[in-house]
């Protein structure tokens, strides 16, 4: 196991991209074990190809559980928007 730490600024290096449950990525040596929590993608080669794929793909920079809980949040809004406008619409008609 490395001992010592690591130059991620070395052109020579290569890295992996990882993924953890969150839907957040990083870029790891390729040389070391994943740590605890993280996946790898597949992504794998110098450190500028892994930013460029991490930069394509992850165009969200929230955590996955905060984009659910927002898109929740929002399906529930436009919801209780929707039984008002149908309840308005319902008057409107009786009238």
């Amino acid at each position: 196991m490395r001992t010592t730490s690591f130059d991620f600024e070395n052109e020579d290096a290569v890295f992996k991209v990882l993924v953890n449950h969150e839907e957040q990525y990083s870029i790891w040596p390729a040389d070391l074990p994943v740590p605890g929590g993280w996946e790898e993608t597949g992504q794998q080669g110098p450190k500028s190809e892994c930013d460029d794929y991490i930069n394509r793909v992850w165009t969200d920079m929230r955590p996955k559980s905060l984009r659910e809980w927002m898109d929740g949040q929002r399906e529930e809004e436009e919801g209780k928007t929707g039984a008002t406008g149908d309840a308005q619409e319902a008057a409107d008609s009786a009238n």
